[in-house]
């Protein structure tokens, strides 16, 4: 197959993707239907390119190479797991050179456009949870970074497919047997991982800011009842900090920012395996008194 360029408009970036990977084409066109293009003329903010990795070893073990503008900051990976090389890959483009915002690794979704951001380690359940609430009523901004503007606790949409893995896969599937699922990516550093594009409203909604109202730091048990667990501000900020990708090379601004944030939004940790219980504390307990 010859290199294909795609262009992919995901507001407030957009991309132009070089592929010959059919797996990485096909699954482009299955989770961002309206967001891709063949119009390799448009100008982008980011070029970047997936490709086959070129050699003897390609007869022997076909790999995926990704590009961010020439520089390859990845290595290659089997070829059937290019596609979410490839959602990594843009992860990692924005994580790295976006600095007009403040970044938290964070899933973020928003009702009434009163956002609450999740930020979570691996293995807490927040994808599960990010996927369930998304189509449940919620208006996804985000799976894996909240877009914060510096000084304030507005949050800017980056909508992009969920990253789903092991377990959670069935789930979903079980769950949205209506939603679009990627190729299923196996044994990957995290295992086996598939994405799932959001529902409609999300993609209609991609470019509507929301105020954040609430941080919840989800951690998923196996069995466990509901429980809640009200943090202060310096516990507040001092997790969330953590969990910011540049946070530091903001300086000050980034140090205002979150403490925007913190100071006007409630901080929680809970603790669950009953996603309804959870849904219910989120719409009752903090959007409703938002």
């Amino acid at each position: 197959m010859a290199l294909q360029n795609f262009c992919l408009n995901l507001y407030p970036f957009s991309f132009n993707i070089q592929t010959n990977l059919k797996l990485v084409r096909d699954n482009l066109y299955r989770l961002y239907p309206g967001q891709v293009s063949l119009n390799s003329t448009q100008v982008t903010d980011y070029s970047l390119s997936l490709s086959k990795g070129s050699g003897f070893r390609r007869l022997i073990k076909p790999q995926a190479r990704f590009f961010c503008d020439q520089k390859e900051p990845f290595k290659p990976l089997r070829q059937e797991q290019g596609y979410a090389l490839l959602e990594w890959g843009m992860n990692w483009t924005i994580a790295a050179n976006e600095m007009q915002y403040v970044i938290a690794h964070s899933a973020v979704l928003a009702k009434d456009d009163k956002a609450i951001l999740f930020p979570a380690p691996p293995g807490s359940g927040k994808s599960t949870l990010t996927a369930y609430l998304a189509f449940k009523g919620w208006r996804l901004l985000s799976d894996e970074m909240a877009l914060i503007n510096p000084d304030t606790n507005i949050v800017t949409p980056f909508v992009r497919p969920i990253c789903l893995k092991n377990r959670s896969i069935d789930l979903a599937k079980s769950w949205f047997p209506e939603g679009h699922f990627s190729s299923v990516a196996h044994n990957t550093h995290k295992g086996d991982v598939v994405h799932l594009s959001p529902p409609e409203q999300s993609w209609k909604n991609n470019k509507s800011n929301a105020r954040i109202v609430a941080v919840v730091f989800p951690n998923y048990r196996a069995g466990k009842e509901l429980e809640i667990y009200q943090l202060n501000k310096t516990q507040g900020f001092m997790q969330f900090a953590e969990n910011a990708f540049n946070f530091g090379v903001n300086g000050a601004t980034g140090f205002r920012t979150l403490t925007k944030v913190i100071e006007n939004a409630e901080s929680f940790e809970i603790f669950y395996s009953n996603l309804e219980e959870v849904i219910e504390f989120l719409e009752q307990d903090i959007i409703d008194h938002a």
